[in-house]
């Protein structure tokens, strides 16, 4: 599909700049090359099309469908999906998280959501598909889905409402009075396709920094750093290694523009597959911003808490995609 580009990228670095073909640097620049100019245009792509969806299911309008409508359990479901195709990383997902509180929403459903919006999302899925194929970002997206519907129920059966802040509490109390009806604007579809391409490339030009950073950071490890460097650390056959790239991403933070290009590295010197992707969603799922922005709305026990639930998720899930990928 993109051997084109490839061939560009041969052309422009091999070729054109003279680079010898099989060098640190020919490789580290062939790569960034290639991976930047693939990755942006599927991003923008991708983009567009979650653009058209958003448009038709705006974040008012779920929001009064999830608090009006008893769903026997796919709530969750509804809610994590939601969360996939919306363009927030963890922090600024948490705008989002008071919205559905005030809403009415339930505290667990309103979680399945926080969990699944950074995790998975149209950046997301561009760039993974555009690192992995297909297969592993089909997997990698129902993964984060169940892990929302997951941590969702869990945490919704665990009845932590107590553990809200009381800012969070006057809303519940105010909610119903505060409520609007959201009006949709009548617009036909075509009418709406020029707005939604502007603000895919609003979004593309937005994460285009961390683009560039990310795959450079990518490209220097693929081009100096030896084929098994990681192997004798965080090996298949070492048993701690999900445990420990997930322990050691959770206090991190950056999202998956930055993070899958060095991943995709990590899988090319050694590292399996499912331990990357989990240290992946250890940095983009959980973060220390993250959790400052989450003290205006949960106390620090329901905080800690939170985090533990989804990173026992996310070891789980890291050993999962080593099994079947």
């Amino acid at each position: 599909m993109f051997d084109w580009l490839q061939n560009f990228a041969d052309w422009l670095i091999y070729g054109l700049a003279g680079i010898e073909k099989g060098s640190h640097l020919g490789d580290a620049l062939n790569f960034f090359v290639y991976d930047t100019l693939k990755i942006l245009i599927l991003l923008f792509v991708i983009t567009l099309l979650m653009g058209i969806v958003n448009a038709y299911f705006p974040v008012e309008r779920i929001r009064s469908f999830l608090s009006r409508n008893k769903l026997f359990g796919l709530e969750y479901l509804f809610a994590s999906v939601f969360g996939a195709v919306t363009p927030f990383c963890s922090c600024s997902s948490v705008p989002l998280f008071i919205g559905f509180v005030k809403g009415g929403i339930p505290l667990g459903v309103t979680f399945a959501f926080l969990v699944t919006s950074p995790l998975v999302n149209e950046v997301a899925v561009a760039v993974l598909l555009g690192s992995f194929g297909l297969k592993t970002t089909a997997i990698y997206v129902a993964t984060g889905i169940t892990l929302g519907v997951l941590s969702g129920i869990i945490l919704n059966a665990l009845k932590l409402e107590y553990l809200l802040t009381d800012w969070v509490k006057k809303i519940w109390e105010n909610a119903e009075a505060e409520r609007e009806a959201f009006e949709i604007e009548n617009k036909t579809f075509f009418q709406r396709i020029p707005d939604i391409a502007k603000e895919a490339f609003g979004i593309v030009k937005s994460v285009f920094p961390y683009v560039l950073v990310g795959i450079a950071i990518g490209a220097a490890m693929h081009g100096y750093i030896p084929e098994g460097f990681f192997e004798n650390y965080i090996g298949k056959q070492t048993w701690y290694a999900v445990p420990l790239a997930v322990i050691l991403g959770v206090p991190m933070y950056a999202n998956a523009t930055g993070i899958v290009p060095v991943i995709q590295v990590f899988v090319s010197k050694g590292i399996p597959i499912g331990t990357s992707l989990a240290f992946m969603m250890a940095v983009v799922g959980l973060s220390i911003p993250e959790a400052l922005l989450l003290k205006k709305v949960m106390t620090a026990k329901l905080i800690a808490i939170f985090f533990g639930v989804v990173t026992i998720c996310i070891i789980i899930s890291g050993y999962f995609f080593n099994w079947i990928l």
